[in-house]
């Protein structure tokens, strides 16, 4: 890893936050880009944002700013209460844990498999074990963390 400041080495409890930071911005950054890709196209959720104020999801107009603009001050805070939760409680980030793994224990869904079959073209199976999971989960994390790159740009 190029690092000439020596960040990694000097304070790396700074950097373990830096990269937890960058995994989260990114992931909302993706979350975004495809609400603006999916309202863009006129997907709308059915029924109403607002029963109050009459509002209906098709009412939204696409975009980033236009719709940030048009929801009602309520649905702001609605969703920062929702997203204050979940940094808080639901997805908090354990110290014991990698940087971005925020799945709490019993929950069944694991960020990478320890082992799974794959399809080899011919018919046959294998089975894919801890030695070659390394390169996929090393590639999927650079994956996410590029993608989430580009998205916050």
């Amino acid at each position: 890893v190029y690092d000439p400041l020596g960040l990694m080495t000097r304070m790396p409890d700074k950097y373990r936050r830096w990269q937890e930071m960058e995994i989260k911005h990114g992931r909302f950054a993706m979350a975004a880009t495809l609400h603006v890709i999916l309202t863009e196209a006129g997907i709308r959720w059915p029924g109403y944002l607002s029963l109050a104020e009459g509002i209906k999801f098709s009412d939204l107009p696409g975009g980033a700013i236009a719709s940030w603009a048009a929801l009602p001050t309520s649905a702001w805070l609605q969703i920062v209460l929702f997203i204050s939760f979940l940094e808080v409680y639901a997805l908090k980030q354990d110290p014991e844990k990698d940087p971005g793994d925020v799945v709490p224990e019993g929950v069944a869904w694991a960020r990478y498999p320890d082992g799974y079959d794959v399809w080899l073209g011919d018919g046959s199976t294998k089975q894919v074990g801890e030695d070659e999971l390394f390169l996929g989960k090393t590639w999927k994390l650079n994956a996410e963390r590029n993608n989430g790159r580009a998205a916050m740009l």
